[in-house]
């Protein structure tokens, strides 16, 4: 059992996106991405002390002054890195005074507090370090070399299908000292040393493309309009 005042929250953001530009901050039904995915961080079970939002162009710095919340000011190196290393990516894995860290996605704009409050509470009983928020799939995989993966009681049938997991990229949490040593949420090639946390599949949408972004934003507008 973890304790909620060793877990933190982070939002980690920037505006140099290839694929959809300055997709953060770009208006989205009379709001932002990130505006959206504060609120609902705002609005969640833990204390907004526990939150940080982690940018470092000025715009987002501006942003989170606006909403009243933690920054944490990131370097150049983190802004522009590319996955090399999970240490400088996530630099503030050693300067946050938390145990624990929840990270949350804002290009998922479908995902709702209280989905964020179920995986806050599951981490906190859990006792790995790693949880990685996943949605279920019911159909046939194969290999590239053409082996059949899923396992199934009839032929022909995808509802006996075996569930398989597919990673949702909207929720995740790790340790600050994993963080450290290049290592998040657990090493996900040793069976059980991460924990699947099941999202509902409609909150999962991502935005990485501007089609993305114009079909979130239909979706967003019919889900909550009056």
């Amino acid at each position: 059992m973890k304790k909620i005042e060793n877990l933190g929250v982070v939002i980690q953001a920037r505006l140099n996106s290839q694929r959809c530009p300055r997709k953060m901050i770009r208006p989205f039904a009379d709001t932002s991405l990130l505006d959206l995915c504060i609120e609902k961080v705002k609005a969640s079970m833990l204390p907004n002390s526990n939150f940080y939002l982690c940018v470092g162009d000025q715009e987002l710095i501006e942003l989170g002054q606006k909403q009243d919340i933690n920054i944490f000011t990131r370097s150049e190196a983190s802004i522009n890195s590319e996955a090399e290393k999970i240490s400088e990516i996530f630099e503030w894995h050693d300067k946050l005074p938390f145990k624990y860290v929840i990270m949350v996605n804002a290009c998922c704009t479908l995902l709702e507090t209280e989905t964020i409050n179920r995986f806050i509470q599951a981490y906190i009983e859990s006792d790995k370090n790693g949880m990685f928020g996943v949605f279920e799939k019911k159909n046939y995989f194969w290999r590239a070399d053409g082996e059949f993966l899923t396992p199934q009681k009839e032929l022909n049938n995808t509802k006996t299908a075996e569930s398989i997991y597919e990673a949702a990229h909207c929720l995740y949490a790790g340790s600050m000292e994993d963080i450290g040593n290049d290592i998040w949420m657990g090493d996900l090639t040793k069976k059980g040393e991460v924990e699947l946390f099941v999202v509902p599949e409609e909150e999962t949408f991502d935005i990485d493309y501007e089609w993305q972004f114009n079909v979130a934003e239909t979706l967003y507008k019919q889900k909550h309009r009056s």
